[in-house]
C-alpha cells in the first residue's frame, strides 16, 4: 500500500488539490460612512491576508452606497471565510465571490510612462498601437500611454515596455461587475 492510500484514509488527511491558491475577485457593497474602508482593510490586515488590488467609489449617492472590488488570493476556505467576515460587518449591504459566480467583466485602466529614442520610440509606439494603448503625453524623450483592460493584458503590456524605456506605472485597480440582468443587493 502506498503512502498517498494510507494518508488518505486518516482522519487527517489533507486533500491538497482543495487547497491551492487561487486569485479571487470580491465585488462588496457598503455604506459610504468614515471608517468603512479601514474596517474592510483592518479585517485582512489582522488576520495576514493580502489584496491584490482594491478599488472603491460611491455608485449610489442618494442611499450613500459605495462599492468595492477587492482581488485577493487565497486557498478557497481562506476566501470563504474572508467572505464570510466581510458579510458580518456591520455596514456592509453584500458581498459575491464575482470568481465563484463565474460570469463576469474585470477591467483596469493604467498610464505607462516610457522614454526612449530612435528605434526604441518606434516599437513602443507600434506596440502601444497592437494594444490599443492611447498616447495622453508625449515629449521628444517620453511617451506616456492610457491602456484599458484586462489585469494580464495591462501586465504583458507593461512587461513589454521594461526593454524599451519603462520609467513608471500607475494603475487604478481592478473595477469588476457581473453578466447578466441581475444586480448586487443594496
Amino acid at each position: 500500500m502506498n503512502a498517498h492510500k494510507e494518508a488518505s484514509g486518516s482522519a487527517y488527511f489533507i486533500d491538497t488539490k482543495k487547497l491551492e491558491v487561487n486569485t479571487h475577485t470580491l465585488a462588496v457593497v457598503a455604506e459610504n460612512q468614515p471608517g468603512v474602508l479601514a474596517r474592510i482593510i483592518g479585517l485582512f490586515a489582522g488576520r495576514g491576508y493580502n489584496i491584490d488590488s482594491l478599488t472603491v467609489s460611491e455608485t449610489e449617492h442618494e442611499k450613500h452606497v459605495s462599492r468595492f472590488t477587492i482581488v485577493t488570493s487565497g486557498t478557497a476556505p481562506v476566501v470563504a471565510q474572508i467572505k464570510a467576515q466581510l458579510e458580518r460587518m456591520v455596514l456592509v449591504h453584500s458581498v459575491a465571490d464575482l470568481t465563484l459566480q463565474g460570469n463576469f467583466l474585470a477591467r483596469e485602466l493604467a498610464m505607462v510612462k516610457v522614454s526612449g529614442e530612435g528605434d526604441k520610440r518606434v516599437e513602443a509606439l507600434r506596440l502601444a498601437d497592437a494594444f490599443r494603448a492611447r498616447v495622453v503625453d508625449a515629449s521628444t524623450d517620453s511617451f506616456v500611454f492610457e491602456l484599458t483592460g484586462k489585469p494580464d493584458k495591462i501586465d504583458q503590456f507593461i512587461s513589454l515596455m521594461v526593454p524599451l524605456g519603462l520609467v513608471e506605472v500607475s494603475r487604478t485597480g481592478v473595477a469588476a461587475i457581473s453578466r447578466g440582468l441581475e444586480a448586487m443587493k443594496v
